[in-house]
């Protein structure tokens, strides 16, 4: 198998593209099971990756558009 590239190092498309490969092995169902929860928790990690940048992205078109920004974060 191919060195993988960090998922925090990989652009969001690179995550993306990767992701889309591994939901199509994993739903062929040619895996081996061992491989199978190898690449299913890789997949995982690049949803989270993924999920990180959009909000990223989303909160810096919010701030270029003057949108005014509230805390996500429950007061004390």
């Amino acid at each position: 198998m191919a060195e993988l590239k960090p998922v925090e190092k990989m652009k969001y498309e690179e995550a993306h593209a990767e992701l889309e490969g591994i939901v199509a092995s994993l739903e062929a169902g040619d895996l081996a099971l061992d491989e199978s929860t190898t690449i299913f928790a890789r997949g995982q990690a690049l949803v989270k990756h993924c999920m990180k940048l959009l909000e990223k992205a989303e909160l810096k078109v919010r701030l270029l558009s003057g949108e005014e920004i509230e805390d996500s974060e429950d007061p004390v």
